[in-house]
């Protein structure tokens, strides 16, 4: 949920390219969830600002997500931490400690990749997972140029990058 949210705010900030890396260094014990994009950032004076449950750019009273993945990140011996640059976008990365029994599960990250890209074919995701040496990579921006005139959001399409990450998050994890 949390990398939703923050993809949501990347979109609201007008992202046309979203990376969500995930990185587990089980030697360092480290867990951590990297997301950038290329939206027209956020002014230094009002980074603070996100991690006030009460500030909120959007039609709503409250901006609950950011700060509560920050109190999720301590709580699992971990922190956030918020770079950006007006003009040139926003980068998020939060870690835990990755055997730390406070740490959220990942959940179907596979099923919630196809989602974001079924409801946001315009937009390119990169999605990297590396456990220790092992990774891979899945990029929308290569998948669309080489399925031409077929939408990446088609259920055929959408049904093979829920199986690619499934398949290939059992390989690096073994």
């Amino acid at each position: 949920m949390h990398i939703l949210d923050i993809v949501q705010n990347s979109l609201h900030a007008g992202a046309t390219k979203i990376s969500i890396s995930v990185l587990e260094n089980l030697t360092e014990n480290i867990y951590t969830i990297e997301i950038e994009d290329n939206g027209k950032g956020i002014p230094e004076e009002k980074i603070s600002n996100l991690l006030d449950p009460f500030y909120t750019t959007k039609n709503k009273k409250t901006g609950l997500g950011i700060p509560l993945l920050k109190q999720h990140a301590e709580m699992a011996g971990g922190d956030l931490r918020i770079e950006s640059k007006v003009g040139n976008g926003t980068t998020i990365i939060v870690t835990f400690q990755h055997n730390n029994l406070d740490r959220q599960p990942m959940g179907k990250i596979a099923a919630t990749m196809a989602g974001i890209i079924r409801a946001n074919p315009g937009t390119r995701f990169i999605y990297h997972h590396r456990i220790n040496e092992k990774e891979f990579m899945l990029d929308t921006g290569e998948i669309k140029a080489e399925l031409g005139e077929i939408p990446i959001n088609s259920k055929e399409v959408l049904n093979f990058i829920e199986e690619f990450i499934s398949d290939n998050l059992n390989e690096i994890s073994n």
